[in-house]
């Protein structure tokens, strides 16, 4: 939402902080029903804890304008955040992700996936770069970054 001050900030929250908890779980139990020799406990354990800690850093994405660029944020622990310049953002567009292409951040054919849940997604290029960020407020996102960067670099509808 853009906010009183011209301003863009807007937080999705995400299944991902879910998911992670009952993969916790899982592996909890998968460690507590282990053969009491098995070696396997302290791993299943560990693995659990490093999804717990994650579940934290992945409640929730927020995407909001820092001045002379755009932030992009998981959250509420602060372990994966990025900032995009304005200046280098030569389009926009809204774009599409697949089921298969999942939540969180990791490299797709188009560009890099930031993403906590749904499909929609704002593609920012720039130059031969371009980086997706997954959110439900797409056409809020194109219509301030285009107030940002100019009209006439694209808000076109691009494919999956």
């Amino acid at each position: 939402m853009v906010n009183a001050g011209g301003g863009y900030t807007h937080t999705q929250t995400g299944r991902l902080r879910i998911v992670l908890l009952i993969a916790a779980g899982i592996f909890l139990a998968i460690g507590y029903f282990a053969p009491p020799e098995a070696a396997r406990r302290p791993v299943f354990a560990a693995v659990a804890v490093v999804c717990i800690f994650l579940s934290f850093a992945f409640e929730h994405l927020t995407i909001r304008d820092e001045g002379d660029r755009l932030g992009v944020r998981f959250g509420p622990l602060p372990l994966f955040k990025k900032t995009i310049p304005y200046a280098e953002m030569t389009g926009v567009k809204r774009s599409c992700s697949t089921f298969l292409a999942g939540w969180g951040i990791h490299w797709t054919r188009r560009g890099w996936l930031w993403n906590i849940g749904g499909l929609d997604c704002v593609r920012i290029e720039m130059g031969s770069r371009s980086v997706l960020l997954g959110t439900n407020d797409p056409d809020g996102l194109i219509a301030f970054l285009l107030s940002r960067i100019g009209p006439g670099r694209g808000a076109g509808e691009a494919g999956a």
